[in-house]
């Protein structure tokens, strides 16, 4: 483990790997006391202010992601202050995150389906800190220490890179147009398989016999992989609550967050 540490600090990635495991550790500890909240146990309670004001923890997240991230700037690399900057980004970003639906929404969505996106967003910028933190660089091959590379390739290496992402995108490949951005034979991947039934690409080339191709394929896909996500899902984020369901003073229960 020292060694790890060790080979961390020698690269300049202790930072990182501190905001790595704070976002995780955060991520899961916020997630365990919304769900004791959620199902009344415990000490925390879902307080709201005299003013009828809820404050979710994508506040506190906030403030620390910008104090994070200005100590971030402002401190030497090797300097033990970058070190609490790497931990107040990762605490922040977490809580952000975590309630990220909220944000895109503008409604309290929390356990509803519509906040799984939280869930999927988070991991997510798990895999993509991990990816930074073993050095997953996509601008690796212009590091001083490589081999002199043209211009031209250069040019051509990053068009077919950024061609690739391009159409993940316009496919409906968002996770993978996100990974691809570190490993780029995930984007190459993206960009050759069918696309999404309801993204651009589909809706602009597809014939309706490749319609209805990508349809059976997305639908094979979801009969095999989705009740298994979705089992995963709910066990480290907790099941969605139906919007219909209330409680006994006919408030809707599925936007209820901390």
């Amino acid at each position: 483990m020292y060694l790890w540490f060790e080979d961390v600090w020698d690269r300049g990635h202790l930072p990182l790997a501190v905001c790595f495991l704070a976002f995780i550790v955060t991520f899961a500890t916020t997630r365990l006391i919304t769900r004791l909240i959620r199902t009344g146990r415990g000490p925390f309670k879902n307080n709201v202010s005299a003013s009828g004001v809820h404050v979710h923890h994508a506040v506190p997240g906030v403030f620390l992601m910008v104090v994070g991230a200005f100590a971030a700037l402002a401190v030497d690399l090797h300097s033990p202050w970058s070190i609490i900057a790497g931990l107040f980004v990762g605490i922040g970003t977490a809580l952000v995150l975590d309630e990220f639906a909220l944000i895109l929404h503008l409604d309290d969505v929390y356990w509803s389906d519509k906040g799984r996106v939280s869930f999927e967003i988070v991991m997510l910028a798990v895999a993509v800190l991990g990816l930074m933190l073993i050095g997953a660089n996509p601008l690796g091959f212009l590091d001083e220490e490589a081999e002199p590379v043209s211009v031209i390739s250069v040019l051509i290496t990053l068009g077919l890179h950024a061609a690739f992402l391009v159409t993940c995108l316009l496919k409906g490949k968002y996770r993978m147009a996100l990974l691809g951005i570190f490993l780029p034979p995930v984007a190459l991947i993206g960009a050759i398989r069918l696309a999404k039934p309801g993204s651009w690409w589909a809706r602009r080339w597809y014939s309706p016999k490749r319609l209805r191709r990508t349809q059976a394929r997305s639908a094979k896909y979801a009969a095999r992989w989705g009740a298994m996500m979705k089992s995963a899902g709910d066990a480290v984020a907790g099941k969605p609550t139906s919007p219909e369901v209330s409680d006994e003073t006919g408030e809707s229960r599925a936007g209820a967050s901390p």
